[in-house]
């Protein structure tokens, strides 16, 4: 029988890319990886790795290997969920990732909730971009994403992987209080500050103003959308703002775009069943809930 600990970090490594990578999510050393890897090969009698000018790739072998991997993990994380909803209590661990304005619109009134319905759940969370986050959840590093869809580009569905609905959240058009604006195309000479290339929101942004017409002049790249605010406040630029972080946006005109993006939940198929994950979703659910259309309408 092959040894599971090494079946994962095959795994690991298929999800990660480098055995730097994986050796620095699990703290272990490169050579001790590769080490372990070469008596899974052995153990197949196959190789699982190949080389790849400084880099390695697996073999069609490692690939079979690692779906019957997925399966059987899929079978743990469903003993998991099994055992924590026989206990008495809810309690464990809930990580969350979650992108920057999820962060400050959502993430504090749901904590409050779950503290209070469920204090022996323990949530903890941190800010990883949405290209990052579901790579993150499929790698074990969180049990729990929130991720945004813009229009047009919704995200590849991956194995072992459950998703669900949580919010629209409508884009506006932010400019200066002063600027006269009769719609898009009036702002085909101004200074943009968007998301940096590579992301959905950048992508998103750009197909926008296209479709608008100009292509857009971008002065400002930061993943930080509250910096676009304060900069449209300032008169340094104008930007596409998420509904979200209306409230945030003093000094700025908004108008809607008639768009939107869908914010989203996603987490490990086969852990929808453990009671603190369950929790922490329907804390995130009751707190968007209760705070209506003023979450996206400012």
């Amino acid at each position: 029988m092959y040894d599971l600990h090494r079946l994962r970090l095959l795994r690991e490594l298929k999800h990660r890319g480098t055995l730097a990578a994986v050796g620095e999510a699990l703290g272990y050393s490169a050579s001790a990886i590769s080490h372990q890897l070469a008596i899974l090969e052995r153990e197949v009698g196959a190789p699982v790795l190949e080389p790849v000018g400084r880099r390695v790739r697996l073999t069609d072998a490692a690939e079979l290997l690692v779906a019957h991997t997925e399966r059987v993990l899929l079978e743990l994380e469903q003993a998991e969920a099994a055992i924590a909803a026989s206990r008495a209590t809810v309690s464990g661990q809930v990580r969350i990732a979650t992108f920057q304005t999820a962060a400050h619109a959502i993430i504090p009134g749901a904590l409050d909730l779950l503290a209070d319905e469920h204090p022996g759940v323990v949530a903890t969370f941190r800010h990883v971009h949405a290209e990052q986050a579901l790579p993150a959840l499929l790698a074990r590093d969180v049990d729990l994403v929130l991720y945004e869809e813009y229009p047009g580009s919704p995200a590849a569905p991956i194995t072992n992987i459950t998703t669900e609905h949580l919010l629209d959240d409508p884009m506006l058009i932010a400019t200066p209080a002063g600027r006269e604006v009769g719609g898009l195309p009036d702002l085909a000479d101004a200074r943009w500050a968007m998301e940096p290339p590579g992301t959905r929101s950048r992508e998103w942004a750009v197909a926008t103003c296209r479709a608008a017409g100009f292509e857009p002049a971008v002065a400002f790249e930061s993943v930080d959308v509250l910096l676009h605010a304060r900069l449209v406040a300032r008169g340094q630029a104008v930007a596409f703002l998420p509904a979200l972080i209306a409230a945030d946006a003093a000094g700025c005109v908004l108008e809607p775009t008639g768009d939107g993006r869908a914010i989203r939940l996603a987490f490990r198929s086969g852990s929808e069943a453990n009671p603190a994950l369950a929790a922490a979703r329907r804390a995130m659910r009751a707190h968007v809930s209760g705070a209506g259309s003023s979450m996206v309408d400012g």
